[in-house]
């Protein structure tokens, strides 16, 4: 089994197939044991806690395998993963259709010890009953097959995806070497296009397309034609268009991989996959999930028009330009950010060093939850940037640690996750603390200084370290549903969310800022411009993130077999046309790079960031009402949502912090839509 703390500086990718594969193959025999001796003792300590058991020792290796391939990814570690990928999705679909398995739970949920169980427990059998029915379990022996071969594929088709998304981005450069192209360039976006060039051995200054030199040049380059190039790199990774066009072309894994979610969701009687896809989510049904993006869209499109009226107005009287472009928009928003707020990203950087700004969020959550952060030294990681930290109560008890990856780098996947590593788990007479990943992509510090981040990576880093908490402070023992496994989807973000409140509230800010020459927190009327600043362009962002959402949940709701990438593109332009205000070049290619519905976990799920944002807003509202630090309320809210991850449904959860079931207002209000 693989520790607790891993041995990283031991686990070479060939040793990780090899237990993955080992633990595949013991899981099975055991299984198989279970069986013929739990008919005797139809029970909780005859089949269910075996069970969890062995899915911790796999989830473990997997983990690290998946980890890896995200963080160090080579061709040993997509090898090992891509192979391993396909064993366990096959060893989780044969698992989900043992009718034999299904007949002991069913017997256990009929029987007298089963209503004597804790609602956690019984929560859980709930929970695994209804995997059963969606592993296929009730079809017939051929669309058992199919289901298994289905999974399979989709577990590997999803994986090159994110594979192929990787490969594009890190193939593009482009060396700078006309003086106008680095007008209006920062230091420190000097310093990326340096460190990039000596990297790949290449004189001068290189642009390349990882999210620190992407956004910095986006941000601040004055040439419109570096921003046009660099922006078609971008919008046109692993697609038939752009540079590259066709080297890596995601267009026929979509096409597959939807094909094959329509048919996964037709074997299990369900109209579409989006309907398959509510069934693990708070959202009732497709129309209350289409009425919500649409209603908020109605509401916040006339907003969003406004704002792009006012930036193509400054870009005009600036300078000279009536013809505003999609990359020209991060362009323009900057400079229109600092005319009306007179504060930019840039001055706001030296007051977020990054050691600052987690002693500040560390702090933060002591004040909240009762908690300490320590940070421990001689373990072992996949990199020299990652740090470890332990949590522990108020008593300095133990409850988890956590592996911070801050910064971006070649092999690493872009954007920003946090990764469960080690469940909650029951052993014996104690417990055995989990564990998290939390995964950034930061611009690195230069050589003896500390990293200086963003206020947009500040809410980034705090979003993430909201998912670690849920994860970590969970004090629910059963693996199935401690820390946000057995959460629904659609409430999964609301901690994440919660937490990104804090880096707009003038009683936490100066806690999070800190100069990084003087150590003097954020001036007052600095700080005051950016808590002004929080709406600035509410708009036009959320009916981005509201085209992302209908695009999504259309997609996978009005699929017809037999779709092309083509038809994909298509959806698109009538979403734009719906919801939009910025309208792309024909030659865009979004789709191609939406890793999180096409490589993670969100098919017919992005929805989610929104549903979940309504209700983070509204958790935060009390706290606006009892007071940000509040110890009460933040107890209250460790209590009712953090620690009891997905022992009980979201909604219930909900309901016992807030009194109420979650209302909209509140969310409104925070995106300046209403006052």
């Amino acid at each position: 089994m693989i520790p607790r703390l891993p041995p990283f500086n031991f686990l070479d990718p060939e040793r990780i197939r090899r237990i993955i594969l080992e633990n595949i193959k013991v899981n099975e025999a055991s299984i198989q044991k279970l069986i013929e001796t739990a008919k005797s003792d139809v029970g909780w300590e005859a089949i269910i806690w075996p069970l969890e058991s062995m899915d911790e020792r796999l989830q473990r290796a997997m983990g690290i395998a998946s980890h890896c391939h995200s963080v160090i990814d080579s061709k040993e570690w997509r090898d090992v993963y891509q192979h391993c990928v396909g064993a366990v999705s096959d060893y989780y679909s044969q698992l989900g259709q043992n009718r034999d398995l299904l007949q002991l739970y069913t017997q256990f949920n009929e029987n007298s010890r089963f209503g004597a169980l804790s609602s956690v427990r019984r929560r859980v059998v709930t929970l695994a009953m209804r995997d059963f029915r969606l592993s296929g379990i009730d079809l017939p022996e051929s669309g058992r097959d199919r289901f298994r071969e289905i999974s399979r594929s989709l577990s590997k088709l999803q994986a090159r995806f994110a594979e192929q998304v990787l490969d594009a981005t890190e193939a593009w450069s482009l060396e700078l070497s006309e003086p106008q192209q680095t007008e209006g360039l920062p230091e420190h976006v000097h310093r990326l296009l340096a460190d990039n060039a000596r990297q790949r051995s290449v004189p001068g200054l290189l642009a390349t397309l990882d999210q620190p030199t992407y956004l910095g040049l986006m941000t601040y380059a004055r040439d419109a034609s570096l921003r046009r190039d660099l922006y078609q790199a971008y919008a046109t990774k692993a697609s038939d268009q752009g540079p590259d066009a066709g080297k890596w072309d995601n267009g026929p894994i979509m096409e597959e991989i939807m094909s094959l979610r329509h048919e996964e969701a037709q074997l299990l009687q369900f109209p579409t996959f989006a309907h398959l896809s509510i069934e693990c989510k708070m959202a009732s049904s497709p129309e209350q999930v289409l009425d919500f993006l649409r209603s908020l869209a109605r509401q916040v499109r006339p907003i969003a028009e406004k704002e792009l009226h006012e930036l193509s107005r400054y870009a005009f009287e600036r300078d000279g330009k009536s013809d505003l472009q999609p990359w020209d928009m991060t362009y323009y928003s900057e400079g229109l950010r600092k005319e009306k707020f007179d504060i930019s990203q840039e001055q706001l950087r030296p007051y977020f060093p990054l050691p600052t700004v987690l002693k500040g969020m560390f702090v933060i959550c002591q004040r909240m939850y009762g908690i300490q952060l320590k940070e421990e030294h001689d373990i072992s990681t996949w990199h020299p940037d990652v740090v470890v930290y332990a949590i522990e109560d108020e008593k300095g008890d133990l409850l988890g640690h956590f592996y911070l990856d801050p910064f971006a780098r070649m092999r690493k996947r872009g954007g920003a996750w946090m990764a469960g590593q080690v469940n909650r788990l029951s052993i014996g007479d104690g417990i055995e603390p989990p564990v998290a990943f939390l995964v950034c992509n930061f611009t690195p510090a230069e050589e003896g200084k500390d990293a200086l981040l963003t206020h947009e990576d500040v809410t980034t880093l705090f979003h993430e370290f909201g998912h670690g908490l849920h994860h970590l402070l969970t004090q629910i023992d059963e693996m199935p549903v401690a820390g946000i496994n057995g959460v629904e989807w659609d409430a999964v973000e609301l901690p994440s969310q919660f937490m990104e409140n804090f880096c707009w509230r003038v009683e936490a800010l100066p806690l999070i800022s800190g100069h990084v020459e003087t150590g003097e927190p954020l001036p007052v009327d600095i700080l005051n411009k950016l808590v002004a600043m929080r709406c600035f362009q509410s708009g036009i962002q959320t009916v981005r993130q509201l085209e992302f959402a209908l695009f999504d949940f259309l997609l996978h709701l009005q699929y017809k077999p037999g779709q092309t990438s083509g038809d994909i593109l298509e959806l698109l332009k009538e979403v734009r046309e719906e919801v939009a205000v910025v309208f792309p070049p024909a030659w865009h290619r979004f789709p191609h790079g939406f890793t999180h519905i096409f490589a993670g976990g969100y098919a017919a799920g992005y929805y989610s960031y929104k549903w979940a944002e309504m209700l983070s807003a509204d958790v935060f509202s009390a706290f606006d009402e009892e007071g940000v630090f509040n110890p009460a309320t933040g107890h209250r809210f460790l209590h009712e949502v953090l620690e009891q991850g997905g022992s009980r449904p979201a909604m219930d959860s909900f309901v016992a912090f807030r009194g109420r079931e979650p209302e909209i207002e509140a969310l409104l209000r925070q995106d300046g839509i209403v006052r």
